[in-house]
This record gives structure tokens, C-alpha cells and sequence, in this order.
């Protein structure tokens, strides 16, 4: 069974050192807060009437990614990697990473987008991206805070 990995996922597994070596995979951030905004803005503008948007926000690196939650969080992310492996090496090791199959096609590369329309069109903008990992970080720690005996 193929397992898909959602953002908040990859940051809980980031939190917990999974993977112990990250790839080289990066990945548009909108924080859902921001996509709410949109909608609503897409909703109530006639000039939304008809058209579709992109809504996202800044691109990261999972060791970008990684290296702000080590920077924000202090100890809570102690166990976030710090290592990057190699796209050669990920690609000999897919056979082993099941979960990590579907974003193999992804490795290195960025592709490029823009939310230009949304925010000219709707005035859209987007918190940083970083403040959205480490918000979204900070709700999975407290998480396991509220759940723990």
C-alpha cells in the first residue's frame, strides 16, 4: 500500500527525524488560514466571476524547512534532520521509502508558479512561509502535549 504524504505530515515526520536524511524536495507553502482568505475573496468579487486562482505563498526547501524549525523551535526540534541526501542516493533507496514514491518525480526541482492573478485581481497575500511551518510545528508539539498522560 502507497502511502501519500500531506504537508502537515512532512513536518510532523521532519519533527520526529523522519527522514534521517531529507531529499532534496521543495514545495509551494500557503497556509490554510491564507486559502480561506482567498476563497472568500474568490466568493464575493465579481471579478472572481468564471476565473480559477493560485493561491500559494513562498517556495522551500524541506532543508530550508528543516533549518527553520531548528532555528524557531530550539530543543522542540531537536530531532529534525540536518542532513541532506543526495537525489542518486534517494532514487537507489525508493524501493525501501514507500512513502516517498509519488514525490520522486519532484526531486530537485521547482516548478514555477504564481498566485499574480490572485493578487491583482483580489489583493491575495500570503504570511511567509516559514511563519506557516512553524505555526503549523507549534499545533502538532501542542498536540502531542495535550495528549500525553
Amino acid at each position: 500500500m502507497q502511502e501519500n504524504l500531506g504537508s502537515v505530515q512532512i513536518i510532523e515526520r521532519l519533527l520526529q527525524g523522519n527522514p534521517a536524511f531529507m531529499p532534496q524536495l521543495g514545495f509551494w507553502i500557503v497556509d490554510v488560514r491564507d486559502l480561506a482568505d482567498l476563497h472568500v475573496r474568490a466568493m464575493t468579487s465579481p471579478a472572481a466571476a468564471g476565473q480559477r486562482f493560485i493561491a500559494t505563498g513562498d517556495f522551500l526547501w524541506m532543508a530550508e524547512m528543516a533549518s527553520t524549525l531548528r532555528a524557531k523551535l530550539g530543543s522542540r526540534a531537536a530531532k529534525v534532520p540536518t542532513r541532506q541526501l543526495p537525489n542518486f542516493a534517494v532514487k537507489l533507496l525508493l524501493p525501501f521509502m514507500p512513502h516517498l514514491r509519488t514525490l520522486a518525480p519532484l526531486l530537485g526541482r521547482r516548478f514555477p508558479l504564481t498566485p499574480e492573478k490572485a493578487r491583482s485581481v483580489l489583493g491575495f497575500s500570503s504570511r511567509p512561509a516559514t511563519t506557516t511551518v512553524v505555526d503549523c510545528a507549534k499545533d502538532l508539539l501542542g498536540r502531542e502535549r495535550s495528549v500525553s498522560p
